[in-house]
């Protein structure tokens, strides 16, 4: 297509949104246990609005919640998405991007021409790169290359000598040996995803270590091309470990990305990713707990039985679909998840779960690229959300500085944070 062509798709898309700040007012953020959701208004041209990647120079960097401070843990990378810390303390990081698809329609196009210049396709590293801080300096000045040749390499786990790597087409077992600074061989294949669509593969173990938790997300917005496609999709899979039975966990989690367990109660818990196309507050994205068996709406409804009227209907799947537990505003791409245990930051005293909102690209008003806190009581989310750490996003929204992923606790109560369009590795911590 020509560049006069993307222009156009440029300019329209740009009209599109116009229209819909005029047309409206302002949404509130869709955000709690009991947010208020404005009516779906199905958009025939969705709206696409992405900054430009910017990165962080001289000396730049985001912006801390009182009483923390931000530093550059590790810098130079390409793409990083998920951080898994080893019990010796290594850091890991697993580097990879989305790949550009062959398009199928003008708005298509403008998709893809719109995430190059956002930094939110590419060429995909494919490893995972292992960082130490042997000096305690909160800098990870020693580096290797723990492994490459992957295929988009996202979740990682260790069970004793045994390596997990989450790949978009499958789990993959490596030997490990404490310490090590690389891992050797093809690995041995655990299970087989169909890659394509949502590309992350989450991976998370349960306590006792006998049981392995992926996410994998739709392949399409609402089951574009039907319910046969998403197959094993919009799901979270159980595998486990001593037999290698995989089974479905919990279904309807239309992208469940980021998981954690919820320490006193053992309660998994994710983060999901909700469709487009409906608004900018429609629906909200959510952090929910995920019970054994539960099947949580999409793509027939939304926060609850809220239908969608774009989906051909199963009213008795409606009928069964779980209410997410706490709304995070609409297409925040909130992905990064861990448990942050009460006292781990100045200022955090209560435990609660820490989430990286990577950004929309899909409404009016930008929302999330920051990472934020939410406070439990008894198991449950238990108020308003706290920023943690923000900046990530000029205040015109035309430049991305940074967008946050992948949130992990560090060595020395540390937080965490990778960043894939500034290409970091951030350190928070207590001042």
């Amino acid at each position: 297509m020509s560049n006069l062509f993307s222009r156009i798709v440029a300019v329209i898309g740009a009209f599109m949104i116009l229209l819909r700040r005029w047309g409206k007012t302002d949404e509130m953020p869709a955000v709690g246990g009991a947010p208020h959701i404005p009516e779906a208004n199905a958009q025939s041209i969705p709206t696409l609005k992405m900054p430009t990647a910017y990165g962080w120079k001289n000396g730049h960097t985001p912006t801390a919640a009182p009483g923390l401070v931000v530093n550059a843990y590790a810098t130079d990378l390409i793409h990083p998405r998920w951080i898994e810390v080893l019990p010796n303390q290594d850091v890991l990081v697993a580097e990879a991007i989305p790949t550009p698809w062959a398009v199928k329609s003008a708005f298509e196009y403008a998709q893809l021409s719109t995430m190059r210049r956002a930094a939110a396709v590419g060429k995909s590293a494919n490893r995972i790169t292992l960082f130490r801080d042997p000096n305690n300096t909160g800098i990870g000045e020693e580096r290797h290359v723990f492994i490459d040749r992957q295929n988009q390499p996202f979740g990682m786990a260790l069970v004793n000598d045994v390596f997990y790597v989450g790949n978009t087409d499958g789990i993959v077992a490596f030997e490990y040996q404490t310490g090590a600074n690389q891992l050797s061989g093809e690995g041995r294949r655990i299970c087989d995803f169909k890659p394509g669509g949502h590309w992350t593969r989450s991976l998370i173990l349960n306590a006792d270590k006998t049981k392995l938790y992926a996410g994998v997300g739709s392949d399409t917005n609402i089951a574009d091309n039907g319910m046969e496609a998403e197959q094993g999709r919009a799901a979270i899979h159980e595998i486990d470990l001593a037999t290698g039975e995989q089974r479905l966990f919990a279904t309807g989690l239309r992208n469940p990305v980021g998981t954690a367990f919820e320490p006193n109660t053992q309660t998994l818990w994710t983060v999901v990713n909700e469709r487009d196309g409906l608004g900018d507050e429609v629906p909200p994205d959510y952090l929910t707990s995920v019970v054994d068996g539960g099947f949580y709406g999409w793509p027939f409804c939304y926060w609850g039985q809220t239908v969608d009227d774009r989906v051909p209907q199963d009213p008795e799947m409606v009928a069964k679909a779980i209410k997410p537990d706490y709304a995070l505003g609409g297409h925040t791409a909130s992905l990064g998840l861990c448990w942050l245990p009460a006292g781990t930051l100045k200022g955090f005293d209560t435990d609660g779960m820490v989430i990286g909102q990577h950004g929309s690209w899909n409404r009016s008003q930008l929302s999330g690229y920051k990472v934020i806190f939410v406070p439990f009581e008894n198991g449950q989310p238990s108020g308003p959300h706290r920023d943690i750490l923000w900046g990530f996003l000029s205040d015109d929204e035309k430049r991305s500085y940074g967008r946050p992923v992948g949130v992990a606790v560090g060595p020395d109560s540390s937080l965490l944070v990778a960043d894939d369009v500034g290409n970091v590795l951030w350190r928070v911590r207590s001042e």
